[in-house]
């Protein structure tokens, strides 16, 4: 008796168990709507300890009335969905020919749903700015040993992009509450920013009149292309334009006959406007139709049916372009901790004779 295929199910990809990183089988999600089960998982410190406190949220500062929300009050708030793609800085760092130390992720450091929340600008007004507010830092509950002491995930966004109306503090995720190793009970979403921009497990929101200079801010996200300076270094913020190839797969065998290539696409600036395909390793390109209409901050789909003859192997590069005029290149741009790879997707498939 076979066993039914039909009861196979994906499962995430172990980068490292301590701390946990799994990476999400992006080639076998057939659906926009990342399953949370499926959503990839990166971590600097383990898990925080859960406690009573994690129902409160502190905005304090450089703001006339500091509050001290809990979660009834935050869930209570006006609120808003926002749809949009998350992607870790690091996505498809193990594609860098030139190896760089980091999380050798492939190109599944990716997810994407709906998320629900109260704006971030509603508490900031809730609040009131002082004059002179130049930052908003969020700080995470999740901590441990960074240089010899003991450090919590803390980022900052500028004051202009905190008051971005699609950045929210969230508290549920494609119509549930947040799982706790997603960011439960609270966590940021900035949509069009890597992912290090959402911080998980959110504590407190504090807003300075200078720049934040806390380790994950302007130590680790950073690009870095000197190998051996800081020369020449600039923050990580909006997501390149990007692609994957989900099907077929790298160095897959094939049978002869029709098929159909197909994939993804996306941008943290405007919308996918172009996804092109080449056979000949980018010496001639094919414009490709979207299966959907190009939405802000989502992945577009796109597809390719070509009759692929047997004893032959195919060389298939995929590119994007998006409405901010940016391409993706033919090569990726190199920085000492290995962020926004965003070169040429290019896969490599053989037909059986």
């Amino acid at each position: 008796m076979g066993y039914n295929v039909t009861n196979i199910r994906p499962y995430l990809t172990t980068k490292s168990m301590a701390p946990e990183n799994q990476e999400s089988p992006v080639h076998f999600i057939p659906v926009k709507t990342t399953p949370v089960q499926l959503f990839f998982r990166r971590n600097h410190f383990p898990y925080p300890f859960f406690s009573e406190d994690y129902f409160n949220l502190q905005v304090s500062g450089a703001v006339e009335t500091p509050l001290n929300l809990n979660y009834c009050q935050l869930t209570h708030s006006p609120a808003k969905k926002v749809d949009c793609l998350l992607e870790c800085a690091g996505n498809k760092r193990s594609f860098f020919k030139e190896k760089v130390y980091g999380e050798q992720w492939d190109d599944g450091a990716i997810g994407e749903g709906t998320w629900k929340g109260v704006p971030l600008s509603y508490l900031i007004k809730l609040c009131g700015l002082k004059a002179g507010a130049k930052e908003v830092v969020f700080k995470g509950r999740d901590a441990g040993i960074k240089k010899n002491r003991l450090t919590h995930f803390e980022r900052s966004l500028p004051i202009s992009k905190a008051l971005d109306p699609d950045v929210i503090v969230a508290w549920e995720f494609n119509g549930n509450p947040l799982t706790f190793k997603h960011g439960f009970p609270f966590r940021l979403i900035v949509p069009g920013w890597y992912a290090m921009a959402s911080v998980k497990w959110l504590s407190e929101i504090h807003v300075i009149k200078d720049s934040f200079t806390g380790p994950f801010q302007d130590e680790d996200y950073m690009y870095y292309p000197d190998p051996a300076s800081n020369k020449g270094s600039f923050p990580v913020t909006a997501n390149h334009v990007n692609s994957i190839i989900q099907q077929p797969l790298h160095m897959q065998i094939l049978n002869e006959g029709a098929h159909i290539i197909k994939g993804i696409a996306w941008t943290g600036k405007g919308v996918i406007t172009k996804v092109e395909i080449s056979f000949d390793k980018g010496r001639s390109w094919t414009h490709m139709p979207f299966s959907e209409k190009p939405r802000h901050n989502r992945t577009v789909a796109w597809h390719f049916p070509v009759y692929l003859a047997a004893g032959n192997e195919y060389h298939i590069s995929i590119r994007a372009a998006d409405s901010a005029g940016r391409v993706q290149p033919e090569q990726p741009f190199w920085n000492r901790k290995g962020y926004g790879y965003n070169a040429v997707a290019e896969i490599e498939v053989m037909v059986n004779t």
